[in-house]
């Protein structure tokens, strides 16, 4: 078996780039949910959820765990960034997990289109 080695800063850059891009799609459901709020408060929600996406691939823990864990973790995280209760934390975690696929399906289907063109 043919071990790969990541460099650290591939990781991390990794890390950082999703834990952005789930700040904007919780800043873009925050805004579905409450209306206009401060864009800095989604920068609470998206890191431990990019965390726990991370770390639960990088040892193959099966998406049973880490997907209900991130979800339970992203609630926590825009009822504490928000100050709002679980029924409206849990609206806005609901929202946030549609916009977050919707946006990557269609920024990854961009991704293939343009990886596939011809040189």
């Amino acid at each position: 078996m043919l071990l790969q080695t990541v460099s650290p800063v591939a990781v991390l850059g990794t890390t950082v780039l999703f834990a952005l891009f789930l700040s904007l799609t919780a800043h873009l459901a925050a805004r579905n949910v409450l209306g206009d709020v401060d864009p800095r408060r989604a920068l609470y929600v998206g890191p431990l959820p990019a965390v726990i996406g991370i770390v639960g691939g990088a040892f193959a823990v099966t998406p049973a765990v880490t997907v209900p864990l991130a979800l339970v973790v992203d609630a926590a995280m825009f009822s504490w960034s928000y100050d709002r209760d679980a029924r409206v934390a849990v609206t806005m975690t609901g929202i946030h997990v549609v916009i977050t696929v919707l946006l990557g399906v269609v920024l990854g289907g961009i991704a293939l289109l343009l990886g596939t063109r011809p040189a």
